[in-house]
């Protein structure tokens, strides 16, 4: 006589229900949930800049309020890089990318670095908040660091505060009133 395996459909269940809890904890754990703001804190996972997948970067803000940008850059040298500041923005231009990939016909076995051109990413820096003299960029190793202190003392224009009138039309419209005097009228 043949004897058959049978599959125990009860303790497949127990581990399914077993790594969804897991998943729900480890979710739990790095999102807190508001329930009066009804959002989601991401805490240190959260990402400001999600339109630049290219090139590879880190993007913090030191304790003393110092900015940092870490650009990944492997294969360009500081020629083909530029920063510059316009309004409330840095722009990072890199240019260079023909010259890296290679000239002849290559059949490729694994490709992850990308060589591609940068036109002009922009980068939210405020102006009156970090001092853009003082800024400093490094690049060593295939990597652009850039650092921009605070400025010592913020300067901003002040407020403009809106005065509020009251409004004196009558409230409630032909809604209300209306209907009570064409009762009157009749």
């Amino acid at each position: 006589m043949k004897t058959h395996e049978f599959l125990d459909i009860g303790r497949i269940m127990d581990e399914i229900f077993e790594a969804a809890e897991d998943f729900r904890s480890q979710l739990q754990s790095s999102m807190d949930y508001s329930p009066r703001g009804k959002a989601f804190n991401l805490g240190d996972i959260r990402d400001f800049y999600p339109a630049y997948s290219f090139p590879p970067s880190n993007i913090y803000m030191k304790a003393d309020k110092t900015l940092a940008f870490e650009f990944a850059l492997a294969g360009f040298s500081e020629e083909d890089i530029s920063l510059e500041f316009k309004g409330e923005y840095m722009f990072l231009t890199v240019e260079g990318a023909e010259r890296l990939e290679p000239g002849e016909e290559v059949k490729y076995f694994k490709k992850r670095l990308k060589y591609k051109n940068i036109n002009g990413q922009r980068y939210y820096v405020p102006e009156d908040k970090f001092d853009r003299e003082r800024t400093r960029a490094t690049y060593k190793n295939g990597i652009l660091r850039v650092i921009i202190p605070p400025r010592e003392e913020v300067s901003g224009q002040p407020g403009v505060k809106v005065k509020i009138e009251k409004d004196t039309s009558k409230a409630g419209g032909s809604s209300g009133g209306g209907s009570k005097e064409k009762e009157a009228g009749n």
